[in-house]
């Protein structure tokens, strides 16, 4: 379901049905680059990425490799029950406003401290995500921020439909 996408030819090597549940964090160290309007807002290779089930990746980067001076803090907050409170980032850039563009976990549960403070963004309301020079898919749905690349494989919760699994 919603694979025909890939056009180069890779084979996925990674299932979201494998991910666990609770999610696992894993230290990443391919390129990962996030432009808006432009404007490089990322660029990293010391990403920790959270695979939970259903869901593609989310990457998170150091805050010391974020434009932090282009994000202000949102009103909006979320609740994981694993990783507690997220707190969302509002993105200006180049007259461009981008609500809740990124979001992080200030204070996580203990289990997730390694992504303390870094941010992930969604790759549906910035202009590029790409993960060593490959262009980001942004997950179905609005409230789940994963990407996909070639080498994951769905179904994907988040689409319409699929709230329940």
């Amino acid at each position: 379901m919603g694979e025909a996408w890939r056009m180069d030819g890779r084979q996925p090597t990674e299932s979201v049905g494998e991910y666990p549940r609770p999610p696992r964090v894993e230290a990443d160290a391919r390129h990962v680059v996030i432009v808006h309007r432009g404007v490089t807002l990322a660029d990293s290779r010391a990403c920790r990425r959270v695979l939970e089930t259903r869901h593609p990746p989310v990457f998170y980067v150091p805050r010391e490799e974020v434009r932090t001076d282009l994000l202000s803090r949102s009103r909006a907050t979320t609740v994981c029950e694993w990783k507690g409170s997220a707190t969302y980032w509002t993105l200006a850039v180049d007259g461009c406003t981008v609500r809740d563009a990124a979001w992080s976990y200030e204070a996580p549960s203990p289990e997730y401290a390694s992504i303390a403070g870094s941010l992930a963004f969604y790759a549906g309301k910035v202009d590029l995500c790409t993960v060593d020079g490959e262009r980001v898919r942004a997950q179905p749905g609005d409230f789940y921020g994963g990407w996909i690349t070639a080498e994951i494989l769905g179904p994907f919760k988040g689409g319409p439909g699929t709230t329940g699994w």
